[in-house]
């Protein structure tokens, strides 16, 4: 996407947060290779008896740390070697992966919050000292924004709830059903998978900006059925509607100010910004998409 338009379309969407009261929407990402979290018992199955993981590095959510010890992961098509533990044991095994591992596996894992194996895709983990076998854990992590109750607050969210993330850049993406966890002991952070940062360019320590699901009305391209219900509202206005072809390939508020025009037809594939749809609603223009 054109570099202009996606500013322009940030801009806005930082007034809409600014005037709700939003003052700091820039998230830190961080972006999770494929990974493993592993129980005391197995622990002891892949590295001996009494072993204990060793810290190689913090991860930025406290007490959490990338372990120096590593396994294999075997399915039915493949394997992928030096999947790095992380720190500290947990009560249940699982392993973490993407959707590109998942196809060189040969597994299809379900996509799941973290610590939600149930009924999950089986996998092999292979240690220095032994192997298990579990009948389930593999996953696709959800991607996700851990934030403390006072974040929560701050940006009017909730446990459990759905967001979305813009990502400004040369590869700009909006990512949407971004899943919303609430914990005393987290901090400000968004959570993907390589598959999903390699799409936009994203690394660790880069940023996005929060939308609430009402701001995601700008992303959706009227239907053929939003047409037939605003068609109703057309025939009864009675008069002679002034009709425009707009061409551009971004709205902004000031394109909707300069208009004077009922009913205006855009492409499938131009992009209209928030305040461009609060301006034209204002105004009573309708807007229409070429469905070609």
């Amino acid at each position: 996407m054109d570099p202009q338009i996606v500013q322009s379309i940030v801009e806005e969407v930082v007034l809409r947060l600014k005037r709700a009261g939003q003052t700091t929407p820039g998230i830190p990402i961080g972006v999770s290779a494929r990974h493993a979290h592993v129980s005391i018992e197995h622990l002891e199955t892949l590295f001996g008896a009494g072993y204990e993981l060793t810290q190689k590095s913090d991860l930025f959510q406290p007490g959490q740390f990338a372990a120096n010890e590593t396994v294999l992961i075997v399915g039915p098509k493949g394997s992928i070697e030096n999947v790095r533990i992380l720190g500290p044991v947990r009560g249940a095994t699982q392993v973490e992966i993407s959707r590109t591992d998942a196809m060189k596996l040969g597994y299809q894992p379900p996509l799941r919050e973290s610590g939600d194996v149930q009924g999950s895709s089986p996998v092999t983990i292979v240690g220095p000292k032994g192997s298990l076998y579990l009948t389930e854990g593999l996953i696709i992590a959800q991607r996700h924004i851990h934030m403390s109750p006072q974040d929560a607050k701050m940006y009017g969210f909730k446990q459990g709830e759905d967001v979305l993330v813009q990502i400004a850049g040369p590869r700009s993406i909006v990512y949407d059903n971004v899943r919303i966890r609430v914990s005393e002991r987290y901090k400000l952070e968004m959570h993907m998978d390589t598959d999903e940062a390699n799409a936009a360019w994203l690394a660790t320590g880069d940023t996005g900006i929060i939308l609430h699901p009402s701001d995601s009305k700008w992303m959706r391209q009227t239907t053929e059925l939003d047409e037939q219900l605003a068609e109703p509202a057309r025939r009864n206005r009675g008069y002679q509607e002034n009709v425009q072809l707009i061409e551009q390939k971004l709205l902004t508020q000031r394109d909707i100010q300069e208009l004077d025009a009922s009913t205006i037809t855009v492409s499938k594939h131009t992009i209209i910004t928030p305040l461009a749809r609060d301006t034209a609603k204002d105004k009573g223009i309708t807007i229409l998409f070429k469905q070609s």
